[in-house]
């Protein structure tokens, strides 16, 4: 049987996955004018990151490097709403996939940087 831990992490991989192949799709909708490609490939770079990272966390040997991975995860997310942010303010594109992945990203950064602060024991609840 799972305890809760468990079940968070697996549902916590599975959104990640599913966020990477949601954004892999928004990439491919995405018209193809140069700078639009470039931010592309750092787009497709940091957020496929998040959820292989959080992977990696899950294989870690200690705390402490799971704790690293859900941290470079965490990074990767931050880097992910520039690229997002970049292709919203410059009026690239606008859609709601756009909005719905913008408001995605955040969440898993929100849940990752709580997941941080919990592991590292400075949650104040």
């Amino acid at each position: 049987m799972q305890n809760q831990s468990s079940k968070f992490k697996i549902k916590l991989k599975d959104r990640a996955y599913q966020y990477s192949i949601k954004v892999i799709n928004f990439i491919d909708s995405l018209p193809r004018d140069l700078s639009n490609q470039i931010i592309a490939k750092q787009l497709i770079r940091s957020a496929t990151s998040i959820g292989a990272n959080i992977v990696e966390a899950q294989a870690s040997s200690s705390k402490k490097d799971f704790t690293n991975f859900f941290s470079y995860s965490l990074k990767s997310a931050n880097e992910t709403l520039y690229w997002f942010g970049l292709l919203k303010d410059a009026k690239k594109i606008e859609s709601p996939q756009l909005e719905f992945l913008l408001r995605e990203t955040n969440e898993l950064s929100k849940i990752l940087g709580s997941s941080i602060l919990t592991l590292k024991g400075k949650n104040r609840f």
